[in-house]
């Protein structure tokens, strides 16, 4: 469950940390249905190509797609496991392989740096925050590595060596200075879906999930996480429409 002290609205006074230089807020709006990954991409370039040209409001987009392994531009084809499990997409995102399925929310992220700053390390490192901020309301310690883009949990069994699980992977691309793609968070996939792959080309490292660690969160609870951290990394939110039905 949430942790009401940690989801409170952020401070008005305090600027966020990637903010708009207006205060302007971004749209955010949840897909009513699973959607297809390639009819997602489209749908998400098209709006970002609208973003640039002043036609469209920022957008963080919130849904689930069908299980589907998607390959970002620095893939290998040595890490596709099990090319026959599940549908591959040739994606022009950054990164490696990587799963998409039900239980796992994935937040693309159309966003205006022009408006904000250009520099994609720092949006890098402000997506990263977002994720941490949006795992600490579950009291959930989301750290980042060195070399190694996303979020990873520590995990410390007793008569075990302690090892690093991920559970959030970050991916994205930008046109005219425009973002899109953007994270995916594990709150309750099924985790052997991932065995197909080689996740993000890391094999001393496994997956987990906000289920696996032992809570039962669901993807309602972590859309408000989500949303809560985004405002404080990000700037305000207001409703928006899902730009597929």
């Amino acid at each position: 469950m949430l942790d009401p002290a940690l989801s409170a609205p952020p401070d008005p006074e305090v600027r966020p940390l990637f903010g708009r230089g207006d205060g302007r807020p971004v749209q955010w709006a949840l897909a009513p249905r699973r959607i297809d990954y390639p009819e997602a991409v489209a749908a998400m370039e098209a709006r970002a190509e609208a973003i640039a040209e002043g036609r469209a409001e920022e957008l963080v987009w919130l849904l689930e797609h069908p299980p589907i392994y998607t390959a970002g531009v620095s893939a290998k084809p040595g890490d596709l496991i099990d090319p026959q499990r599940f549908p591959v997409h040739r994606s022009g995102r950054g990164g490696q392989f990587t799963y998409h399925g039900p239980g796992q929310r994935v937040a693309y992220v159309m966003l205006d740096l022009r408006a904000r700053r250009r520099d994609v390390h720092a949006f890098v490192e402000a997506l990263e925050r977002w994720v941490i901020g949006a795992l600490a309301q579950f009291n959930v310690k989301g750290e980042i590595r060195p070399g190694r883009v996303g979020v990873w949990v520590s995990r410390r069994t007793p008569g075990l060596p302690p090892r690093e699980d991920k559970i959030a992977a970050i991916g994205v691309k930008l046109r005219r200075w425009v973002s899109f793609h953007g994270i995916s968070l594990n709150v309750e996939p099924d985790l052997d879906h991932f065995g197909g792959i080689v996740p993000c080309g890391i094999t001393e490292h496994g997956v987990t999930s906000l289920v696996d660690l032992g809570l039962p969160v669901t993807l309602h609870e972590a859309d408000a996480a989500l949303r809560a951290s985004f405002a404080a990394v990000f700037g305000p939110t207001v409703e928006g429409a899902s730009p597929l039905s």
